[in-house]
Order: C-alpha cells, then structure tokens, then sequence
C-alpha cells in the first residue's frame, strides 16, 4: 500500500508586487528522501520495507509523497471592490522511498532496480498531481473580484472556496489513481509480486 499523505499550508499576503499565474512563471521544488532496508532477496527486502516503511497513521506503506504549499497572494482595492490581481505558490514535493544498507547480489539488483524504478514512478504521479492542483488554484482565483470590500477582507475569505473545491478533487483523483495502482493486477501489485518471487 502507498497512500500518499498531504500536508497542505496557505499563507496570503498584501504585496505590491505582481505575481503571474501561468505554468511557466511557477516551478515547484522537489525532495527525495530515503529510508534503509535490509536483505538480499525480494521477500527479505520486502519484509523489510513493512518493519521500516514510512507511517501513514498505524500503517507502514512502501513510500509516500508530502506536499507544502503556500502562497503570496497581491489583493489590490478597485474602488468598493477589491481584486485578487496575482499570485505565486511556493510549492515542495517531499518523496520518501526505499534505499537497501548494502550492495545486493547481482541477481537481486536487478529485481530491486525494477522494483524501486516502478515505484518512484508511482510517486511521480502523485506529484504530478499536486502540480496540477496548484495550477488549478491559481487558474480558479486569480482575477477573483469581490464587490463593497474596500479593505479586501471578503475576498480572502471567498477565495478559500475554489481552494477546497481544488483539494477535495484532487483527493479524488488521488485515491482512484491508488485503488486501481494497488488492486489485484495493478501496477504496485505487480511490481511487489515481482520483487517477492523472483521474475
């Protein structure tokens, strides 16, 4: 099992400054974070991973995917209204995966490389996921007008709904992503069945 697990911080500021909206004036940084197992075969190295994997509440997963996410948000007042002109993300995808303690057997390296290739592609996805997320806020509240909010109180808190609507569908398409990746046949299902027997 891989469910991902989010963190998901919002931070608004009043700058002068414009800030573009696009998918070329954002980048987001990525980290790639390991953890030890031990072993020399598939089923040693996959027991391994369920003593030592990263927790998702009570449960140990092979790897998991956190995101950060803030902003720097320029309101700026238009007469009685007030506009949300720009904004720009800072965005961190945090990937945690396996990494074996020592030099495997040729045989098993082979298995593993396999395996560990087919999984943090698996993760990649995940991330691919945030990215997009992060796009469609931006896409979704950029330009907000909110009308008799001189001050541009009402607008940040109007804004927080096309953010809710972006996590709760991102979630979604998450969780269908895991359920058909974990599934009997799936793409994480055949990768564990590979490294434990051997093909």
């Amino acid at each position: 099992m891989i469910p991902a697990l989010r963190n998901c911080l919002f931070a608004a500021a009043l700058l002068p400054v414009p800030f573009a909206s696009s998918a070329q004036d954002w980048q987001a940084k990525e980290v790639v974070k390991t953890y030890s197992v031990s072993g020399t075969t598939g089923p040693e190295l996959y027991a391994s991973i369920g003593e030592n994997g990263p927790k998702i509440g009570p449960t140990r997963t092979i790897a998991v995917t956190n995101y950060d996410l803030k902003w720097r948000r320029n309101y700026v007042p238009e007469g009685a209204a007030c506009r949300l002109v720009s904004a720009i993300p800072f965005l961190t995808i945090t990937y945690t995966l396996p990494k074996p303690s020592s030099k495997l057997p040729a045989s098993t390296e082979t298995l593993w490389k396999t395996f560990s290739d087919g999984i943090r592609a698996h993760e990649k996805v995940h991330g691919d996921y945030v990215r997009q997320m992060t796009q469609d806020i931006l896409d979704t509240t950029v330009g907000m007008v909110v009308e008799d909010d001189p001050g541009c109180r009402k607008i940040k808190e109007q804004v927080k709904t096309p953010i809710l609507d972006a996590g709760l569908a991102y979630k979604a398409k998450n969780r269908a992503f895991e359920e058909a990746e974990m599934a009997k046949g799936g793409n994480v299902h055949q990768l564990i069945l590979a490294l434990v027997n051997g093909r």
